[in-house]
């Protein structure tokens, strides 16, 4: 049973990913509908935070039925990081998750995400002054180590944890492999095989199946899953890895009417929150996704993504449904 503080999560729980301009609520919701146990928001910037900025603040927007859901920030410096983490208390999320795994360039170069892994003894005192700036439990999502040479997930686990961490989530990939190349899952076992170690352990990176998440559990002990890219126009990942874990059988994928609901239904979600314009603009960077797999579909991809009108957008995923009723998915 994986717990963190007093959240319950469950015997072998899914958490979703924080992934930026990806994990805003419209997505989180769909996640949360087949099956994810825990959602994360898209990591937001600590000095965005305590300047007020409209985006960062915007990020900071739960729902009840997102529960349990944590709110994820990053950064590099001592007080932005504990005054965004009494920020983010006021929000009333479940839990407070700090971000020492981005790879990318522009969080990397403010000493942020995964650079802080070229200086552990400075994670470890961030860490430790964002968990006395708070009383919500403090999680951390990390990676094995900043490069093949600095690998040493198991001591700083262990010392995340004498800080008060509750829960520790790890891409099982350093910061120089980026998204390259396989995850190595070895080190998730020998951090759940340390003795010392009682706080739960998720494992990140390469998760796109239901026989990968069953080997993440059965072969290298993890308390659950953290899925990330492999839910991106596919929620239902959750769905089909807990019907695997109990039955032994895989689900039938989803077929274009499923897919089209979900397309509408995120749509709504996002137009509802972020306003027509926005709403619209931000939805089609997941058309792609949702539709992956169908022969010929980019003449109304084209469309999706073009069009500003509501009405029309409909239009066009009604045909969709109409025209590939029949089809299979050839993923």
């Amino acid at each position: 049973m994986a717990k963190i503080a007093n959240i319950d999560l469950g015997e072998f729980p899914l958490l979703l990913a924080p992934m930026e301009d990806v994990s805003d609520p419209p997505f989180r919701h769909l996640c949360k509908k087949f099956g994810a146990d825990m959602l994360y928001t898209e990591f937001i910037s600590s000095d965005g935070l305590i300047r007020d900025a409209d985006k960062s603040l915007k990020k900071l927007d739960i729902f009840d039925d997102e529960r349990p859901i944590g709110i994820q920030i990053f950064g590099g410096e001592f007080e932005p990081m504990m005054r965004s983490a009494e920020i983010v208390e006021a929000a009333n999320p479940n839990l407070l998750d700090i971000n020492y795994g981005c790879p990318v360039k522009n969080v990397v170069c403010k000493n942020a995400g995964a650079a802080i892994l070229k200086d552990i003894p400075k994670m470890i005192k961030l860490t430790e002054a964002v968990v006395k700036s708070t009383k919500l439990p403090v999680t951390v999502k990390t990676r094995l180590g900043w490069d093949e040479s600095s690998i040493e997930i198991e001591s700083v686990v262990e010392q995340l944890q004498d800080v008060g961490v509750q829960a520790v989530s790890i891409h099982a990939r350093t910061r120089s492999q980026m998204y390259r190349g396989s995850a190595n899952w070895e080190y998730l076992a020998k951090v759940k095989n340390n003795p010392r170690i009682h706080i739960p352990i998720f494992g990140n990176g390469d998760v796109d199946s239901p026989e990968k998440a069953v080997a993440m559990r059965n072969e290298y002990g993890v308390d659950g899953v953290m899925i990330g890219r492999a839910a991106i126009g596919y929620p239902w990942i959750f769905r089909e890895i807990k019907h695997f874990i109990k039955t032994g059988t895989h689900l039938a994928p989803p077929d274009t009417n499923e897919r089209v609901n979900a397309t509408v239904e995120h749509l709504k979600r996002s137009i509802e929150w972020k306003g027509n314009k926005l709403g619209i603009l931000e939805m089609r960077r997941h058309y792609a996704s949702y539709f992956k797999g169908l022969v010929n579909i980019k003449e109304y991809r084209t469309k999706l993504v073009g069009s500003e009108d509501i009405n029309e957008l409909y239009d066009i995923l009604e045909i969709i449904r109409e025209k590939y009723a029949d089809s299979v998915f050839s993923i």
